[in-house]
């Protein structure tokens, strides 16, 4: 930018510096090498950032409707636009399990009959968000965020409920183009009608989001503030927008590629779905010399398996066979079949 002056926000999303949290005591160890004048040499190895249990990832989104809050709104409306077709593949086949969610505050008892409160939150100072143009005079108020927020995670609950949780990114894209508050749509009329157009129960979501004047607690709510709370290693949910990859915070630009990157290193090794292998994600190390692993050229078999951390050297299994061997000096053919592959070896007469 030409001066410190001039407003970042444009070049936010462009700044790409890897950065990594450390322990005070490794960066006092690391501040006492350098005085000493000894060599720091330090890796930053990216690879197992996450943990990557079994064939199928579960990741969360914190997000908000609000379509009113600057580059903020519009970084996680463009993600949800750009992501949306990936992650309904990742979840309809099975890799993923995707779950939205969407912070709240309360307002202290003392302060609910308060302006700001009675504007900002609904069930009597019990669910609250922020004002969209942090002006209470014109507007929608935060209590309108709230309760769209409410329509979302009642249409992911129903959508879930009915086997098709990949409903949820269609609805909160057509909600963002259908009814934006730019245009006095953001109401529940007009998402009753998106609603509806996706075929889905308007009186089940009508029950999940329940009475928002009611002097009450809404279950749905109060267990999405329960959810903000850290637990192990994840951390308490405190901004928007947040992505959780197998109960690890990401830490990361919110774009298509870099997100998928990241779910893509939560599988484990070997089960990761074709989209993980594609060329704009990853290199294909069994290319060149078939990783280094065993190869039989005559049959065109070879040991050497593309994973999204790098390649392995994994005996085969051909025609149904099973090669067994270290995967990467030997594989032979066992079991019931083996002769079907190289004649098991043996002898064979060549036919004139």
């Amino acid at each position: 930018m030409d001066n410190p002056e001039d407003t970042g926000t444009k070049h936010l999303e462009n700044i790409t510096i890897p950065s990594v949290l450390i322990t005070k005591k490794l960066g006092e160890d690391l501040k006492k090498s350098a005085e000493n004048g000894d060599m720091v040499s330090v890796l930053l190895d990216w690879r197992e950032s996450l943990p990557h249990p079994d064939e199928r990832v579960e990741y969360e989104f914190w997000t908000n409707s609000n379509d009113e809050c600057g580059p903020k709104c519009d970084m996680q409306m463009d993600f949800v636009k750009s992501f949306r077709g990936t992650a309904q593949v990742l979840e309809q086949k099975g890799y993923t399990q995707f779950t939205p969610h969407y912070i709240t505050w309360y307002c202290p008892e003392a302060f609910t009959v308060s302006k700001q409160c009675k504007s900002q939150c609904i069930n009597h100072g019990r669910y609250c968000a922020p004002d969209p143009e942090q002006d209470f005079s014109k507007g929608y108020d935060g209590k309108d965020v709230v309760v769209q927020n409410l329509h979302q995670v009642c249409v992911f609950k129903v959508a879930n409920d009915t086997g098709k949780p990949w409903l949820w990114w269609d609805y909160v894209h057509d909600f963002a183009i259908r009814c934006p508050m730019k245009e006095k749509k953001y109401t529940h009329e007009c998402a009753s009608h998106v609603i509806k157009s996706l075929g889905l129960d308007m009186d089940k979501i009508n029950k999940c989001v329940g009475d928002p004047e009611a002097d009450e607690e809404n279950p749905i709510l109060k267990a999405e503030q329960d959810a903000q709370i850290g637990h192990g290693k994840r951390g308490d949910v405190t901004i928007l927008p947040t992505l959780v990859v197998n109960n690890r915070q990401y830490r990361g630009k919110l774009d298509k590629g870099a997100v998928l990157k990241a779910i893509c290193s939560g599988f484990e090794e070997t089960t990761e779905p074709a989209i993980c292998l594609s060329e704009d994600v990853q290199t294909n190390e069994c290319l060149e010399n078939h990783g280094g692993c065993w190869v039989d050229t005559a049959n065109n078999v070879t040991a050497c398996k593309d994973t999204f951390r790098g390649r392995v050297c994994e005996c085969p299994i051909v025609k149904g066979v099973k090669f067994v061997g270290d995967g990467y000096t030997n594989c032979e053919a066992s079991g019931v079949g083996r002769c079907e592959i190289n004649n098991g070896g043996c002898w064979k007469e060549a036919m004139v």
